[in-house]
């Protein structure tokens, strides 16, 4: 089945989405690599932590300009939540669930900047009265 043709206002905003996917995709492996080096130095959790932070500072900034709900306020929490010292339990915990709920949003956003493509065709087929 052939894709319908995106106005170049959808395609921006569709590529645009697809790179934050990719920033959360990213930050989802460094959350899994600090799990899995749990029991390493304190130097260690310290970087892989304050990469996490960086990431999720710069994916706030993006989306600041980008109109998606509230994902901007939870990459700037979960950015503080990296770089703060403190149990890493609850630091993978909050982590993990944070990048969940972004990731969510941006496949609902997604699908909203798609839906408006296939109302405009539905719009565009109907006889004007």
């Amino acid at each position: 089945m052939a894709q319908p043709k995106l106005s170049a206002n959808q395609e921006r905003k569709v590529n645009e989405i697809a790179d934050l996917q990719k920033t959360v995709s990213h930050v989802r492996t460094l959350v899994a690599e600090l799990e899995s080096n749990r029991a390493a130095k304190a130097s260690i959790l310290s970087s892989i932590c304050g990469t996490i932070a960086r990431e999720l500072s710069q994916m706030r900034q993006r989306l600041l300009t980008a109109p998606i709900g509230t994902v901007a306020d939870i990459a700037g929490s979960l950015a503080v939540m990296a770089g703060r010292t403190g149990g890493i339990n609850m630091k993978l915990r909050g982590l993990a669930d944070g990048v969940n709920s972004i990731d969510m949003q941006l496949d609902q956003a997604m699908k909203s900047v798609l839906a408006e493509d296939k109302e405009k065709n539905k719009n565009k087929d109907q006889p004007r009265t």
